[in-house]
């Protein structure tokens, strides 16, 4: 079996993407501004990371119009969503190994080092 970092979606996995995916999972759609303050991001760096996730079929942007003012809407796609699931359950296999190690606090011959085998050099 692979290492769960080797099931890491490098699309979803950067920073900003993994927030903005998180952010419209709790809810159907938000708003560009709602995006941008939420994570803290300039319009450009929202606008660069929403297109690589619209590119990869991610989200979905819809432009409308609320009077004479323009507003972008975003969505999870289901792809989206199921790519972020699996980032999470990555993330969680990753991390449960970890608290697992740090529980078992066993110290390993050889200083801890791991052979490519993953045992423990003698």
């Amino acid at each position: 079996m692979s290492h769960p970092t080797a099931r890491l979606d490098n699309t979803v996995h950067q920073r900003v993407r993994l927030g903005i995916l998180t952010v419209l999972s709790e809810a159907d759609r938000a708003d560009f501004t709602y995006l941008r303050d939420a994570l803290e991001l300039s319009d450009g760096n929202l606008s660069r990371n929403l297109q690589v996730l619209e590119e990869a079929g991610y989200v979905a942007i819809e432009k409308t119009f609320e009077g004479k003012r323009p507003r972008t809407w975003v969505s999870a796609t289901k792809s989206g969503e199921q790519a972020l699931a699996a980032e999470v359950a990555a993330l969680r296999e990753l991390l449960g190994g970890v608290e697992g190690k740090r529980d078992a606090k066993a110290p390993r011959r050889g200083g801890g080092a791991l052979r490519a085998s993953g045992e423990a050099p003698a």
